[in-house]
């Protein structure tokens, strides 16, 4: 089968071998490209990355048609002439000259590497080192975002490259850790791809020395790669989760942070890597400062009307981890009464009655049944899913797509309408090979989406509900998303029954699937998000209001959607992006084509 697109014809031959349920999201790979030594990433990552990170230093610039010119990588210097840009990875001068404690070990120099520019924007748009995209005096403080300035907690990460009040409200890494937010004892980092020596280098100096505990899911190779990056650092210890079900990943990305002051949660969509806090569009739900129970309190106590608590115990015990029932017992040390979401996970196993409920996609109807809203004429109100890789769905929707995942999507309350299967619609955020090419990052913003030619071809029917990818209200149209979400909207895209942000892509390895005739639910990978339904935040409407302009104060309560509303259909020139094929007809931003291999 083939597509043709004005960026060339993709096509997969008969011999081509498909692993289907790797494709929901970026299995690591431990094979090298061949390339020069400096590309090559220092932490285990996908295939599709690692074609980006090729790309990113031996680019192929588009010279005279459709011939091809690969680019020397440019000299690495610290500061662009005249612009000031500080072309370290980092944006603390400490982190520029690469001092970072590392027990008894040297410190080795932070890697420099150009700032990439896309040559289409104006450079009043230009926004190219951390410290302009931090807050200014126009842009709100960092401290007013926790205290009542955001009552849903949801923020999206900072992004360079753009108008700086396109990151009023965003967060970096670095603000998320930094002393303002606690005085951090201790933390844990839930991740799927891992730079060690980047992640510590986002601790404040005085934090780098604290016990930080990396829970992971590499095997083998990857593993050792890991732990070799993680043996210079005397304070962190890792814990492996257990994949036991084939093309299963440990997806999940949550952050436990211990204060002398209390804890926090956080649990966001973005990879521990400098590439996911740089030019992408990623989700964080932050926690409120959960303060310690009086001693002799049961562990029982402090629990929200969301049952936040509890259930984010039983999440970090499916692990089957010593080293985390450590952790365990500092959540139970705590009183998370104030949190207003909903946790939504989904851990790797198999299971029946009321097991299946727990997690993944029927965890998610589970709580649309209690505590969701109906509302009038719930038919019409699409549901919304938007994401960043994609597995495989089955011959035809009716395999998984618009039967049990559709049927936990649509639920709104304990009707019998709501728990029939029904033909709402569905529209999926994907990007076109144009929102890729068009992104800041150029073409290797196709990396961290990496949806393969050989579950494209099987599945052409997906195609048909795609929506592309659209941000101008908030000024990230040209930042990919790494985000994931999903949502029940009004036909007229003005209210919104329910809202999540999570980890999961649209794969059944995610969300899971039934079988044994729906007695049983398999899932494969570890997964996390959080879920807010309007009664939480006091809205007796049962619905929140789309906020239409990101940037503006009122209504306190109307949500922020990451995306514009209404989305737009891809036209019949559109094409998914798809990693693993070439696209040479036209250039990107930086003037250059796409030849992942």
């Amino acid at each position: 089968m083939s597509q043709e697109s004005e960026h060339g014809k993709w096509t997969v031959s008969s011999s081509d071998e498909s692993e289907d349920e790797r494709a929901g999201c970026e299995k690591p790979s431990t094979s090298l490209l061949q390339r020069d030594t400096s590309s090559e990433p220092r932490y285990p990552c996908s295939e599709a990355r690692k074609a980006a990170r090729k790309r990113k230093f031996s680019p192929l610039e588009f010279r005279d048609g459709n011939s091809l010119s690969e680019v020397p990588p440019a000299p690495k210097r610290l500061y662009q002439e005249g612009l000031g840009w500080c072309l370290s990875s980092s944006d603390e001068e400490d982190d520029c000259k690469g001092e970072v404690k590392r027990g008894d070990a040297a410190a080795p120099s932070v890697r420099q590497e150009e700032v990439c520019v896309p040559k289409e924007m104006a450079a009043d748009e230009l926004s190219l080192n951390h410290k302009s995209a931090e807050p200014s005096g126009k842009v709100q403080d960092t401290w007013d975002l926790l205290d009542g300035g955001n009552p849903f907690r949801f923020f999206l990460t900072k992004v360079k490259g753009i108008k700086s009040k396109y990151n009023s409200g965003a967060l970096h890494i670095k603000d998320i850790l930094s002393p303002l937010f606690g005085t951090l004892v201790s933390s844990a980092q839930f991740n799927y791809c891992i730079d060690v020596e980047w992640l510590i280098n986002q601790y404040p100096k005085e934090f780098r020395d604290k016990p930080l505990l990396i829970v992971h899911g590499e095997k083998r190779e990857s593993k050792a790669d890991l732990h070799n990056q993680a043996k210079p650092y005397q304070n962190v210890r890792l814990c492996q989760a257990k994949l036991d079900i084939a093309f299963g990943t440990h997806h999940t990305k949550m952050m436990l942070l211990c204060y002398e002051e209390g804890l926090r949660v956080v649990i966001h969509t973005s990879n521990l890597i400098e590439d996911d806090w740089y030019q992408k569009t990623q989700g964080i739900w932050l926690s409120p400062l959960y303060p310690k129970l009086p001693p002799g309190t049961l562990g029982s106590a402090g629990e929200s009307c969301t049952n936040f608590k509890s259930d984010l115990i039983t999440y970090l015990m499916s692990y089957k981890s010593p080293t985390l029932n450590e952790w365990v017992e500092v959540i139970k040390q705590h009183d998370l009464s104030e949190t207003r979401v909903y946790l939504v996970g989904s851990t790797p196993g198999r299971y029946q009655n009321n097991e299946k409920e727990k997690w993944g996609h029927p965890r998610l109807r589970k709580l649309l049944k209690d505590h969701a809203t109906q509302v009038p004429d719930e038919d019409s109100w699409p549901v919304i899913g938007q994401f960043s890789s994609i597995g495989s769905m089955g011959a035809d929707q009716s395999k998984w797509l618009c039967s049990e995942f559709r049927q936990s999507l649509v639920t709104l309350g304990n009707s019998a309408k709501s728990l029939t299967n029904r033909e709402v619609p569905i529209n999926l955020i994907y990007p076109t090979v144009d929102n890729v090419r068009q992104s800041l990052e150029g073409y290797p913003a196709g990396g961290s989406l990496p949806y393969s030619i050989q579950t494209a071809q099987k599945q052409l029917w997906l195609h048909s509900y795609f929506h592309k990818w659209s941000a101008e209200t908030s000024g990230r149209s040209h930042a990919m998303p790494h985000i994931k979400t999903y949502m029940r909207v009004s036909p007229d895209f003005q209210e919104i029954a329910w809202f999540l942000v999570t980890s999961a892509n649209l794969s059944k390895a995610a969300w899971g699937a039934f079988e044994k005739n729906g007695a049983q639910l398999m899932i494969r990978s570890y997964e996390l998000g959080v879920l807010f339904l309007p009664s939480e935040f006091g809205l007796d409407t049962g619905c929140f209001q789309v906020k239409e302009n990101l940037l503006s104060d009122e209504p306190a309560l109307s949500f922020p959607v990451p995306y514009d509303l209404p989305t737009e259909k891809y036209e019949s020139k559109d094409r998914p992006w798809i990693w693993n094929i070439p696209y040479t007809r036209a250039p990107d931003t930086h003037g250059n084509m796409w030849v992942p291999k």
